[in-house]
């Protein structure tokens, strides 16, 4: 199993695919982590187990455990419409159709409810045009980003405060009619906002207090101390012009340092392999670590099975490519070049990637910052030589 994927690995460095990257398999007790080149193009600082990486979209099935837990505590309930902590939502209507001016709108035909979020069925999220472009120049589309919502990109942040983030995005109207169609990203960006309001906390103490405590993920958090982003790798995705990777570094380092002002829900965590372990192992044994109850089967198996009609999952293109979506994450429900069903995770757009496959017992997570991970075919690879035994 591991020279396999070793050799995977090197090979990918050598060819210039990656400057570096860090894998890990697990099944049971049997952990093998495997590291490869370096955390940049150039550089001579070594990829090594505890290097922490930004993980992007890996954080949105952490905000779907910590929803649940708020929802054993009878703190909130996934049957709630979101008015009801985040107010400046009630009045949001639907446009008329996705290109529509932002006066053309009908009025919802139900609340938007805090399960929505979670299976991103709010009816707001990235847009696809017939011609299979993302987020065309809608009116809707403009609006947001002059708004400063940040909806799309994980980097840069937006400068707004959570208070006036949920306000400028609810100035907003609707895209679709909530529970219609499934919409990338933006389900978990409000449920932070969410979160934050029902449990009186910042989302970042939250997390910290509900998860990343009882877990021991010392160094997960929306920051770190500056001494352990000494060696956080730089980002790299393929410039179009060109053809090759090329460095994309939008924020400084040190902006990873301090606390940001809105702790993004969708995109906004750093981790390490271990500590995204722990939370994998957590789902896999059912919630349960060490002996300690943190989440009931019950909230494990409604986070891990698919939440989607067959034809929410055909629109949902290439972010889906046919699996289905749970709470936060995407469930598997047919055999695809990986595996078979009912294998659960979810990938980072900055070059990361997690699934659990409960009929292996297995855990497989590759890190990298490049984002071509998704795309260049090292991903499906990888993944598959994660089986190997």
């Amino acid at each position: 199993m591991s020279s396999q994927l070793e050799q995977a690995m090197a090979a990918r460095v050598e060819r210039g695919d990656f400057p570096g990257l860090v894998t890990l398999v697990a099944r049971g007790d049997d952990v093998r982590v495997e590291t490869a080149g370096v955390t940049e193009f150039g550089g001579d600082v070594p990829m090594r187990r505890d290097t922490p990486f930004r993980i992007t979209s890996m954080t949105k099935p952490v905000l779907a455990a910590v929803t649940m837990m708020l929802a054993e505590d009878d703190v909130l309930d996934l049957e709630q419409p979101v008015a009801h902590f985040l107010p400046e939502l009630a009045g949001q209507q639907v446009l008329a159709r996705p290109d529509a001016p932002l006066d053309e709108t009908v009025r919802p035909e139900r609340p938007v409810t805090v399960e929505d979020l979670l299976t991103f069925t709010l009816g707001f999220g990235f847009v696809v045009d017939a011609e299979g472009e993302f987020n065309p120049p809608y009116p809707i589309v403009r609006a947001w980003r002059e708004l400063d919502l940040q909806l799309a990109e994980p980097e840069p942040r937006t400068r707004l405060g959570p208070d006036e983030w949920i306000r400028r995005f609810g100035s907003l109207p609707l895209i679709h009619q909530p529970g219609e169609k499934w919409m990338y990203n933006a389900g978990t960006t409000v449920l932070g906002v969410l979160l934050a309001r029902a449990s009186g906390s910042s989302l970042g103490d939250l997390l910290h207090e509900r998860l990343f405590a009882p877990l021991g993920m010392g160094d997960t958090g929306f920051w770190l101390p500056a001494e352990r982003l000494t060696g956080l790798p730089a980002h790299y995705q393929t410039d179009g012009a060109t053809g090759r990777l090329s460095r994309s570094e939008i924020e400084p380092l040190d902006v990873w340092s301090r606390p940001p002002v809105f702790p993004n829900g969708s995109a906004g965590l750093l981790s390490t392999a271990d500590d995204y372990l722990a939370f994998a192992r957590l789902l896999l044994d059912g919630g349960v670590h060490g002996g300690t109850r943190l989440l009931s089967e019950k909230s494990v198996a409604a986070m891990t099975t698919n939440h989607l009609t067959d034809e929410q999952i055909a629109a949902g293109g290439v972010f889906l490519d046919g699996s289905g979506w749970g709470y936060g994450m995407a469930v598997t429900v047919a055999d695809d070049e990986v595996g078979g069903p009912g294998r659960y995770g979810w990938a980072g757009g900055f070059g990361t990637d997690w699934f659990n496959d409960p009929r292996e017992g297995l855990i497989f997570i590759v890190l990298s910052q490049v984002s071509d991970l998704l795309w260049n075919g090292a991903l499906p690879e990888l993944s598959k030589l994660a089986y190997a035994k």
